[in-house]
């Protein structure tokens, strides 16, 4: 396990690591997620292996720390990843980024763009204030004290085991600002920062997800947008062959 500090507090963002081939790939996880549990199965594959791989936790999340004193907005976790990778050694390192992780590595683009050189991005937000439905939604709705002492546990009743097993590790009012930051958006707004970015893109989209709105525009702004069969929010979980794939550049 490594770390590195991301605030004035002395707070650090850790990962774990397997050495291999550069450029490295970095994997970030989504809202309540952890990066190894929802990758690591899928970095080890033949297609996969040999590169150097790390798996990042968001500050607030799995193995890192929780300050209470921290925005947890959408730039703060950016500038937290930005540092891990700083002192990894790491420049021009392909983000492999699901769900919230995807739009903190989109802004961390816009933010720094020496550090990355490729994305793919699973089932990334890409817009402020999605559809009610949505979970970050659901848990921003909640007042930040009423969430902690209330919502928190209301919600881990109501998400499935799988979720349930890494939010658990999450620090409810690090889950509640990343969940109030993520609908907030990033300025500019991470889809125009992916549109813009001059880096290779790949998006996946699970197909029973539904289509991804604004795909035409996506597509022409030169983003590659793939549907993976059988797959929902969770494609590496649901179709990992199809995400190895993806992930190796082979689709």
């Amino acid at each position: 396990m490594r770390q590195a500090e991301f605030d004035d507090q002395g707070s650090c963002i850790r990962w774990t690591e397997v050495p291999g081939e550069e450029p490295a790939r970095v994997y970030v996880h989504g809202l309540g997620s952890v990066s190894s549990v929802y990758h690591a199965h899928v970095a080890a594959r033949p297609e996969l292996a040999g590169r150097r791989s790390l798996f990042v936790d968001l500050p607030g999340h799995g193995i890192s720390d929780r300050p209470e004193r921290f925005s947890y907005a959408l730039d703060a976790h950016a500038d937290a990843l930005a540092a891990a990778l700083d002192t990894a050694g790491l420049s021009g390192a392909e983000m492999v980024a699901h769900s919230m992780g995807g739009a903190v590595a989109i802004v961390l683009v816009h933010r720094r763009p020496d550090l990355v050189s490729r994305l793919v991005l699973t089932e990334a937000n890409l817009d402020a204030h999605p559809p009610v439905t949505a979970a970050s939604s659901g848990i921003s709705g909640w007042e930040e004290e009423a969430f902690v002492n209330e919502g928190y546990a209301r919600v881990l009743e109501k998400v499935g085991p799988v979720w349930a097993a890494t939010m658990r590790l999450t620090d409810p009012r690090a889950l509640h600002r990343s969940a109030v930051g993520l609908v907030g958006g990033s300025t500019p707004v991470m889809r125009a920062i992916l549109e813009a970015a001059p880096v290779e893109r790949v998006y996946l989209q699970g197909e029973l997800s539904g289509e991804l709105a604004g795909r035409e525009a996506l597509e022409a702004a030169g983003v590659r947008v793939v549907t993976v069969p059988g797959a929902g929010h969770n494609v590496m979980f649901d179709n990992p062959e199809a995400f190895a794939a993806a992930v190796a550049g082979r689709i």
